[in-house]
């Protein structure tokens, strides 16, 4: 870790309450209250707004500055929690980072419409920094959406598949989680006018970042503490869901075991009582540490792309958000 990281730290707090300022601003006073009071409870439920600071960090790292990319930063934010408002609904998950969600709080029709308005309003933010290569942005943020949504299709057609292979898996959370990353620095970077060179770095920097976090999710649904995490704990082999784990535990497992795990596949879930029966059952396989160098391959690729950029404040901010989140236990 670079000997400035508590600077940087200090850097993520500040650019972090300021994004948070102005969330609550782009959405105060408007009506009717039916749907804007709904906007309003997700964008306030916190989070690491990590997708905000990728836009700023890109844009830094490229010779721009954090004042020139706060509507595309908080535009980032407003489509993520788009994308969380439907993805809870269709998992009908009863809670979010340690609140009721969107559809559970006020009923589901509310929770959609809410969703339908945030594309929108992240469009609308977004275009307010636009003052560059405002086509190739634009197509960049909406090739993002279609990602994201395809990904989270492929994820619930996975529920009802038998077989599902790590490759696949990949590409679905490539989709689901690495897309928007990826796209957040993008943009972050076109913003800021930069080569074709620096914003392909950047880009596959967001990239190999957001598989290392998607994967590092699924391997805290299993090792996390729901009071950090924000989440009940095993939720996900709970829903059925074919994790990163949940396969490698597949490939790796005797016939005895494998019964066990396949029988997850046909129940579509299991009981709460049965979460520390399995998750004990993926320590004795040796998962979790598989899954642990696989966050670590990706976190090394990311940093990898980096290499190119120049040495500035930007690019130590990149380095170490990379290193931050590889520790994080939420």
């Amino acid at each position: 870790m670079n000997s400035n990281s508590g600077n940087y730290n200090n850097i993520y707090r500040t650019e972090i309450s300021k994004i948070e300022k102005r969330l609550n601003l782009f959405i105060k006073g408007k009506e009717p209250k039916s749907l804007y009071e709904p906007c309003s409870y997700i964008l306030n439920g916190g989070g690491k707004r990590l997708r905000p600071f990728l836009v700023l960090i890109s844009a830094k790292a490229v010779g721009g500055k954090f004042k020139d990319v706060y509507n595309a930063a908080i535009a980032v934010e407003i489509l993520h929690n788009f994308t969380l408002a439907h993805d809870d609904i269709m998992d009908n998950s009863p809670k979010r980072r340690g609140r009721k969600t969107l559809h559970k709080k006020y009923d589901v029709n509310t929770a959609i419409l809410a969703g339908d308005n945030l594309i929108a309003l992240a469009y609308e933010s977004l275009l307010k920094d636009c003052k560059v290569n405002t086509k190739n942005i634009v197509s960049t943020f909406t090739k993002a959406v279609i990602e994201v949504c395809e990904g989270q299709s492929l994820d619930k057609d996975f529920e009802l598949r038998k077989n599902v292979s790590i490759s696949e898996y990949q590409r679905m959370i490539y989709k689901k989680t690495a897309a928007l990353a990826e796209m957040c620095c993008s943009i972050g970077a076109q913003l800021c006018d930069a080569s074709t060179n620096e914003i392909r770095a950047i880009s596959n920097y967001g990239k190999n970042l957001g598989m290392a976090f998607q994967i590092q999710d699924d391997l805290l649904d299993i090792v996390g503490k729901e009071n950090h995490f924000g989440k009940t704990i095993g939720s996900d082999l709970v829903e059925g869901k074919k994790t990163y784990l949940f396969l490698r535990a597949l490939e790796k497992s005797n016939f005895k075991d494998r019964s066990e795990l396949i029988s997850i596949i046909k129940r579509k879930g299991i009981t709460r009582s049965e979460i520390y029966k399995y998750s004990s059952l993926y320590l004795k396989l040796g998962v979790v540490k598989d899954a642990e160098k696989e966050i670590m391959k990706y976190t090394k690729l990311a940093l990898k792309n980096l290499s190119s950029l120049k040495d500035g404040e930007g690019k130590n901010l990149m380095i170490w958000l990379a290193n931050v989140l590889i520790k994080r236990n939420k």
